[in-house]
């Protein structure tokens, strides 16, 4: 979940000034957590504490606003009895590194919590299969699975088009909040990656939705990399106590089981 985080301040600053280049300096005085940490730091609460995505999520929302939430998540925080809204946009992938990493590599689990986390909102099959397909290739690079294997996961199992680079699709690329257009383009800076700290330098160089795409390739890039020390303090201190504990509760849940 760290990775994620990471993934989320770092790129936060070029969400809306987009940077085409892996060359920046990575923790700025200008980043800052926005609603993806929240989010997928609600997920690791309502996974720990047994309650449901939506109510967590809800109360999360309200407790961390102006961070940046999409027009129809707002709306659905700000009502009092929340519906899912056929939402096929890129939140309900970027909020589920906690259903891998809390599952213990139990797939049919993390893939169960990764639906019901998407559904409360983002209940449009494409919203439901970014955030399996986002689970299931952090399920795999906990294993150390062959990237090809990842790279096959995502095409033959959910049908992404995987056939680009990075390089080729940068100049061209676009800010698109659709899991169609996020998902397939995260897993591909994974893929490139040779560490935890280029993987987050080459999605933030594409361009468009960069907090988010950075969030999804830090969780998959955490699972197979590791997260370096120091990065995991810096991304910490930057984040309220209340979300700092929930991260940290999370590793030692994790490990007692």
């Amino acid at each position: 979940m760290i990775g994620a985080i990471i993934g989320d301040i770092v790129g936060s600053r070029f969400e809306f000034n987009n940077h085409r280049s892996t060359e920046f300096g990575f923790f700025h005085p200008d980043c800052e957590f926005t609603d993806d940490t929240v989010m997928t730091v609600a997920v690791a609460d309502a996974i720990m504490s047994g309650r449901t995505f939506g109510e967590v999520m809800h109360e999360y929302g309200r407790q961390y606003p102006n961070r940046g939430y999409g027009a129809r998540f707002f709306n659905w925080l700000l009502s009092e009895n929340p519906k899912p809204y056929n939402s096929f946009g890129n939140g309900s992938a970027m909020r589920v590194s906690p259903c891998a990493l809390l599952s213990t590599g139990n797939r049919e689990l993390a893939l169960t919590w990764s639906t019901a986390s998407a559904v409360c909102t983002h209940n449009h099959p494409e919203g439901v299969k970014g955030a399996m397909a986002i689970t299931d290739c952090i399920l795999m690079a906990m294993e150390q699975r062959p990237k090809e294997e990842i790279k096959n996961l995502a095409v033959q199992l959910y049908g992404y088009n995987m056939n680009f680079t990075i390089d080729e699709i940068r100049p061209k690329f676009q800010f698109d909040e659709t899991c169609q257009n996020t998902v397939p383009q995260a897993i591909e800076c994974f893929l490139e990656s040779h560490d935890f700290e280029s993987a987050i330098r080459i999605a933030v160089s594409l361009g468009g939705d960069s907090d988010t795409i950075a969030n999804i390739t830090g969780g998959i890039a955490e699972a197979y990399y590791g997260v370096p020390l120091a990065m995991r303090t810096t991304a910490l201190d930057m984040l309220p106590e209340g979300i700092q504990k929930v991260v940290e509760e999370m590793y030692n849940y994790s490990s007692r089981n």
